[in-house]
């Protein structure tokens, strides 16, 4: 199951971004395509299973799928590809496809809470 190695970069890349564990993430958005080999729900539970003692230990998950596209190199159309893909041309029959999208794996942005020491700072002078 690659979704493991996946959810586990992707932990990498927002601890890293996370400013040494100074803040949590509370959503993690990623972009999907439907013919990047990733299967979402396996994904999820990845996810969730790497997810425990990390800054995103609370943090949701949110899959964009992105269909697959691709455009004829004879006759310019483009279509919708599916799963499996269909690269021939719908309407001349070419099969001289040219992807358009469909593959992509992407952080697209991280929703973050507000540091801790922050929070502290802000109710510290309230008080005082």
């Amino acid at each position: 199951m690659h979704e493991m190695s996946i959810a586990l970069a992707v932990i990498e890349q927002v601890e890293a971004a996370a400013r040494g564990g100074e803040r949590a993430a509370l959503t993690v958005r990623l972009r999907v395509g439907e013919l990047a080999g990733v299967v979402p729900d396996a994904l999820a539970f990845a996810f969730e299973v790497a997810r425990v003692e990390t800054v995103l230990r609370d943090a949701e998950l949110v899959v964009e799928s992105v269909p697959g596209r691709a455009r004829c190199a004879g006759c310019a159309v483009e279509w919708a590809v599916g799963m499996p893909p269909d690269l021939c041309c719908p309407t001349c029959a070419g099969a001289t496809a040219e992807l358009l999208c469909g593959r992509e794996l992407q952080i697209v942005d991280v929703c973050w809470a507000d540091p801790v020491e922050d929070v502290g700072y802000a109710e510290a002078t309230q008080k005082g």
